[in-house]
């Protein structure tokens, strides 16, 4: 793992500096690298996909314990930099893009790339890394709903999209992500960061989370993408109440004309705002959708 002292050189012999547009915030605490390590608890099979490796610090500590790690940047300098770093090491693969091909959908690159290292590792597929600011929220989506399916996720986030990650109903932070978070799995706050902990120092707090899909609660939704319409296309109108909101529902939801059984079936009051509503309550009227389908 690498010093400020060390990025900073780095960066320098490079000729750059933190970039502004990509919002790099460099982890520095060491301590707190070795936590994010030890909290994930990496095994030799384990497939870790890291998204702003910046300059192959956390990297260098991820691929000591992993079968493979995948490892993005969309900062040319900064990937070549981590390449360098990280020479000779024949269990990562640094792919320089955008993880994201577009907000719904994961870079096939990445995809690909993922898919190669499951072909030789059958551990875990992890989520592990200080993910930008503006990537962290459509990432983690994706990595819940498919196609490509994260097992647990241990990540440093903005303390903004923690709130949300972690958000109860009725609160102003709950959301789709709360929600599908809280309907796949179990979610928990390890550690709140401090400006301090990074170079160059964000002006807001972070945080970092962990997240572990449960089986149990997978097996309760029928149908993954139905779920994730559902809940995405009644909170488009939280402010509405819900025997208004089904009205306006888009795309696979459209043709589903018997909201008011639907809500019956599950003993939900039509009255209520979706903002109001559990995750296991929007798991059950996506589960009556499905069956309406």
């Amino acid at each position: 793992m690498q010093s400020k002292s060390h990025i900073y050189e780095l960066l320098t012999s490079a000729g750059v500096r933190p970039n502004k547009r990509f919002g790099q915030h460099f982890l520095i605490d060491l301590n707190l690298m070795r936590l994010l390590i030890d909290t994930a608890d990496i095994q030799k099979d384990d497939i870790v996909l890291e998204v702003g490796c910046g300059t192959g610090s956390l990297t260098e500590a991820i691929i000591e314990k992993a079968g493979f790690c995948v490892a993005v940047d969309v900062d040319p300098i900064l990937a070549d930099i981590a390449r360098v770093q990280l020479s000779g090491k024949s269990n990562v693969e640094i792919i320089t893009a955008d993880v994201l091909e577009n907000k719904f959908t994961i870079n096939p690159v990445v995809i690909e790339a993922l898919n190669r290292a499951r072909l030789s590792h059958n551990g875990r597929f992890l989520l592990v890394g200080n993910l930008p600011y503006a990537a962290a929220t459509p990432l983690m989506l994706n990595l819940i709903t498919g196609p490509v399916v994260v097992d647990e996720m241990f990540v440093t986030v903005q303390k903004e999209v923690a709130e949300r990650m972690l958000a109860h109903p009725g609160s102003k932070d709950y959301g789709i992500l709360s929600i599908l978070l809280s309907a796949t799995g179990d979610i928990k706050h390890i550690r709140t960061l401090k400006p301090s902990v990074f170079w160059p120092q964000p002006q807001v707090d972070s945080a970092m989370i962990s997240f572990k899909r449960n089986a149990e609660k997978i097996n309760q939704i029928k149908n993954i993408g139905i779920f994730g319409a559902v809940a995405s296309g009644l909170l488009q109108h939280r402010r509405k109440m819900l025997k208004s909101c089904c009205k306006l529902m888009k795309l696979e939801l459209v043709k589903i004309e018997n909201w008011p059984e639907i809500f019956d079936r599950c003993g939900i009051d039509s009255t209520l705002r979706p903002d109001q509503l559990d995750p296991q309550q929007f798991v059950a009227i996506a589960n009556s959708c499905s069956e309406a389908k």
